[in-house]
């Protein structure tokens, strides 16, 4: 066998006996490093003083933008170093769109270990941009580099784990997408840390922290990488038995091609579903501290004052607690794609995209009039709940889109769908600043200034609310014959389960230690212990909320 043969998808087939529960937490160490996206603002103070370090210096009021793009001698703005969201996730898309077919015949293995490369590559490239004082480097290595490393990690192990977990592709799936929303719960505070540990007099400690998490999510993102195995072609759980298809209309048995999903009506109203759900829930997301800050004021600590009439020391008390709903925030977003994946495998997905919408239509129409009463409690809640569901459809779309198109090419279809995703995150940050701005400049007060937004979104939901009324099963044209099916399967170097123990691949994935509970045991500890110290560290900061 040469050097690298283990890496290709042939010997990553598991062998009989192969504990199927070792491939979760696997999926869980790729997304909680590649996580970490979400968590990057925690860089933009100290970086935005990476030269004045006590304080910002900043460039002269008449140096160009490229000028300050390649400067030594100032410091850069935050919103030049906010680029770097949007190059995240529109390389997310491109590259989970680009690449999702390589990795159905490259295998997830592969994929999971050109993730690592690319999204700690890219950490390293951007620790020299910081240590060089070249912004263009971040925006290289993390932005481009790395957000290729996402698209790619992200969209790894879907394909896999659904067919790993045919009974319950909804809660496979959940699992290892909430790992990216937990990223930053872990990542952020380790970040903090960090640099703290690493600042100097001559140094904020960041390009340091860049350095040590490259590192240390290099050898998680690895070790998940290696753990993955592939299911022989016609493995099943043991007592499982596959629904008729009388029995659910919208689950089917056959295969679409990813290259011919563009032409395909359903694939478009989903992607049109997700759009619309995502735009709505990321609005919210990524003005959630404003948002409760600016409309209730000094009612958060018992004052009757506008935002605009807080004196320095309180409006820090109501940032703090601003800084503990954004935390609440993501535990719901992280909460929500385990348990509404987990529901979906059993009301199934168009009925739980209808909950998403529907209620979430309710919830927005609603929040302007609990916030004119006063009712924060209810102002809370209803923002959790829809943060629950921006992240449940993040979880239960891949289930969704294997109950129509097939599992062969899940993977695939599935990158091609995140798209929707890249566009969401530039339409809905644009309707929720532009709409209020264009509120406050009007006059309008800003503790109303978020009530248009709110029904502008619950209107982009009646339209996710049509389209997911509009969602049937496949014609028969759509799927793939039987002779064209064989030819994929052997492009995805998939072997029948009767093969699998008894050749050079069958050896490389046979079960041995990786079918003792002990192994599962310490694989879900290894994944499982950061992301709950994770979880208490928000639960604390969160906290302040109830006080």
């Amino acid at each position: 066998m040469r050097l690298f043969d283990f890496l290709n998808k042939e010997h990553t087939i598991a062998g009989p006996g192969f504990n199927r529960w070792l491939v979760p937490p696997a999926a869980l160490a790729i997304h909680l490093c590649i996580g970490m996206a979400y968590g990057f603002s925690v860089f933009w103070l100290p970086l935005s003083k990476a030269i004045g370090i006590t304080e910002s210096l900043a460039c002269p009021a008449d140096m160009g933008f490229m000028t300050q793009v390649f400067s030594t001698s100032c410091d850069w703005k935050i919103s030049m170093l906010g680029w770097m969201y949007t190059l995240f996730f529109v390389f997310l898309g491109l590259a989970a769109w680009l690449f999702g077919g390589w990795l159905e015949h490259a295998g997830p293995r592969k994929a999971g270990l050109v993730s690592a490369v690319c999204w700690c590559g890219g950490l390293v490239i951007s620790a020299l941009g910081i240590y060089t004082h070249q912004i263009w480097l971040m925006w290289l290595g993390s932005g481009v580099i790395g957000g290729i490393g996402l698209g790619l990690g992200y969209i790894s192990p879907v394909s896999t784990l659904i067919k790993w977990f045919p009974d319950r592709r909804g809660m496979a799936t959940g699992m290892a997408i909430m790992g990216f929303g937990g990223g930053a719960m872990i990542g952020a505070p380790l970040a903090d840390k960090l640099m703290k540990h690493f600042a100097t007099a001559n140094s904020v400690g960041v390009w340091e922290t860049f350095l040590a998490l490259a590192a240390i999510y290099f050898v998680f993102m690895v070790a998940g990488a290696l753990t993955y195995r592939v299911p022989a072609t016609g493995w099943k759980p043991e007592g499982w038995t596959p629904p008729a298809k009388a029995a659910n209309t919208m689950i089917t048995s056959r295969h679409v091609h990813a290259s011919r999903v563009w032409g395909i009506p359903q694939f478009w109203l989903i992607w049109g579903v997700l759009f619309l759900n995502v735009s709505a829930g990321i609005g919210i997301l990524g003005m959630a501290s404003p948002l409760l800050q600016e409309v209730f004021g000094g009612r958060l600590i018992g004052v009757d004052l506008g935002f605009n009439e807080l004196d320095a020391a309180q409006k820090g008390q109501i940032a703090a607690i601003a800084a503990g709903f954004t935390g609440l925030l993501s535990l719901f977003n992280i909460g929500g794609r385990f348990f509404w994946a987990s529901c979906s495998d059993y009301i199934g997905r168009k009925a739980t995209y209808f909950i998403f919408l529907i209620l979430g239509f309710i919830l927005y129409v609603s929040i302007p009039s609990m916030a004119h009463a006063g009712q924060l409690a209810l102002f809370v809640g209803f923002i959790c709940i829809i943060l629950s569901m921006y992240g449940g459809g993040f979880a239960t779309v891949p289930a969704y889109l294997a109950d129509l198109f097939g599992t062969q090419m899940v993977g695939a279809i599935h990158g091609r769908l995140l798209t929707a995703w890249a566009a969401a995150g530039v339409l809905g940050p644009i309707l929720i600043n532009y709409i209020r701005e264009y509120q406050i400049a009007n006059g309008v007060p800003k503790a109303q200034a978020y009530d248009v937004t709110m029904y502008v979104l619950a209107g982009l939901i009646v339209v996710g609310i049509v389209l997911n009324t509009m969602i049937r099963p496949l014609a028969d044209r759509h799927f793939m014959t039987d002779d064209e099916l064989v030819a994929e399967k052997k492009l995805a170097h998939e072997r029948d389960i009767s093969a699998a123990s008894g050749t050079r691949s069958g050896r490389a994935g046979r079960a041995g230690v990786a079918s003792s509970p002990a192994v599962a045991g310490f694989a879900w500890a290894a994944v499982g212990i950061p992301l709950m110290l994770g979880v208490w560290i928000t639960l604390q900061k969160a906290s302040v909320l109830f006080k």
